[in-house]
């Protein structure tokens, strides 16, 4: 016969990560990566800019002034959490023209780069929760 070492541990902590909480702390952990990149895309657009009339477009390439600020309060994130998936969104009619440029306007991405720059500590916070989850923490 064969007695397998840390079976009753394996298996505690296997209950642990289909427990009732897992989806909640996941989802927790989720919502807050999506925060991170859209606190740094609306910080982007508002580093620096002026509204009013002393208003200066941002060069081609960096991310757009605020006049206004329709745009930077426009982003939003949410958390759809059955499905553990973040979305960061922009409410703005002209965030896409903005973001992507069009055939007379040159691109002022601003979420691309926020979405890079975060994507490490946006991860980072779903493997601490995993990590939480599996140690019973």
């Amino acid at each position: 016969m064969v007695k397998l070492l840390g079976a009753r541990l394996h298996g505690d902590r296997l209950k642990r990560m289909h427990g009732p909480g897992v989806r909640s702390a996941l989802a927790d952990a989720v919502a807050a990566g999506v925060e991170l990149i859209r606190a740094d895309a609306q910080e982007s657009i508002r580093a620096g800019a002026i509204s009013g009339p002393n208003h200066v477009p941002s060069a081609p390439g960096e991310p757009p002034n605020a006049d206004t600020h329709e745009l930077d309060n426009s982003i939003k994130a949410s958390v759809d959490r059955k499905k553990l998936l973040g979305r960061v969104t922009v409410e703005s009619e002209y965030g896409a023209a903005q973001e992507f440029g069009t055939d007379v306007l040159p691109e002022r991405p601003f979420m691309r780069p926020a979405a890079k720059r975060q994507r490490p500590a946006a991860r980072a916070k779903v493997r601490e929760a995993n990590l939480r989850i599996i140690k019973g923490v």
